[in-house]
């Protein structure tokens, strides 16, 4: 009887919350007609919408994020620094690779840390790109072919 007495009081404080949650709908009721929802999507096609997003990225310098040097994967990344040497033919140190962040294609871009004598720069790759190689180097470096 003593329990009673208690527990009715805190279930009658706890009434007035619950009543304040709205109600969810129910399991598998629309929430958004089609319109609404087709509304945010692109009429471009892959392509299209890549060409549109190299077009925005081009007047940035390459190997920024906002212009990432586009690969395929891992290995092309390693692939396109063998291939890069300092502005003067010498080679280059490469550090370790890090997070980047979001780059300019909407995927995980990766960066590695580039040496050239006494300068160091950060290089940043979007590794999303098997279909693409890369034969421009940023500024300050070259590319052999």
């Amino acid at each position: 009887m003593r329990a009673l007495a208690f527990a009715l009081p805190l279930a009658l404080l706890g009434a007035p919350v619950a009543a304040q949650q709205p109600a969810q709908p129910a399991l598998g009721a629309r929430t958004q007609s089609p319109e609404v929802l087709f509304q945010g999507m692109s009429n471009e096609t892959p392509e299209q919408e890549m060409a549109r997003m190299i077009a925005a990225a081009a007047p940035y310098p390459l190997g920024t994020i906002e212009n990432p040097v586009r690969v395929g994967g891992p290995e092309g990344e390693r692939a396109y620094l063998a291939r890069l040497t300092c502005e003067g033919g010498a080679p280059l140190r490469v550090g370790t690779r890090s997070d980047a962040g979001q780059g300019a294609f909407g995927t995980v871009a990766s960066a590695y840390a580039v040496a050239c004598g006494g300068t160091t720069r950060r290089i940043v790759f979007d590794m999303y790109h098997a279909e693409h190689v890369e034969n421009r180097a940023p500024a300050g470096f070259a590319i052999r072919p």
